[in-house]
């Protein structure tokens, strides 16, 4: 049996609050556990994607009947994969990495409709940094804030001083690219996303 219930795959508060953003409220979260390792030489694009495949897939054998959502976000340098730090000195590795030059983030959003059909969509922007000094790195991995962020860093947060340009989707760095998930939801035919206008 099919019904209109939206699952969404993930337990970051983040993504709840993007979608709510775009007045969509899902009426569950169950997050996919999952081993979130990359595997041998896989880039980050194509990281991205499976994990967000990976997690739907998970939720939906679970959930059955229901709009499964899922999504994933990777910050990379060049072909490296940066992590979510466990550590300061994680968290300090990354922001010499990221210090400086321009590095790309990818967004993978996954939806498994209710009759099981799996849809995608992919999404890169660039993010650049300004050279950190020695101070400002100090000061940023005191706030915290690095905790649980691909890279160590939110967008959203303190380390928007640290931006100098952005190039594509904004809510796709802070953790759920709005405009590709509206159209994704929409056009599978999930009815509160198709009674809220599409971005276009």
């Amino acid at each position: 049996m099919h019904d209109e219930r939206l699952i969404l795959a993930s337990a970051s508060p983040r993504r709840l609050e993007l979608l709510a953003q775009i007045a969509i409220v899902p009426d569950l979260v169950d997050a996919a556990d999952l081993d979130e390792r990359a595997l041998p030489c896989e880039l980050p694009a194509r990281y991205a994607l499976r994990m967000a495949e990976e997690k739907a897939r998970r939720v939906a054998a679970r959930q059955a009947g229901a709009f499964v959502l899922a999504a994933d976000t990777v910050v990379a340098c060049g072909r490296r994969i940066l992590p979510k730090p466990a550590d300061e000195r994680e968290a300090r590795s990354c922001l010499a990495l990221l210090s400086g030059r321009r590095h790309r983030v990818f967004g993978a959003v996954a939806l498994i409709t209710p009759a099981g059909k799996l849809a995608t969509r992919r999404v890169e922007s660039a993010v650049t940094f300004k050279r950190l000094s020695e101070h400002e790195t100090a000061d940023y991995l005191a706030t915290g804030e690095w905790r649980g962020k691909a890279g160590g860093y939110a967008i959203q947060g303190v380390a928007a001083r640290f931006i100098r340009a952005l190039g594509g989707s904004y809510s796709n760095v802070v953790g759920l690219p709005l405009y590709e998930t509206a159209i994704l939801l929409a056009s599978h035919a999930y009815g509160p996303a198709q009674r809220v206008k599409a971005p276009g």
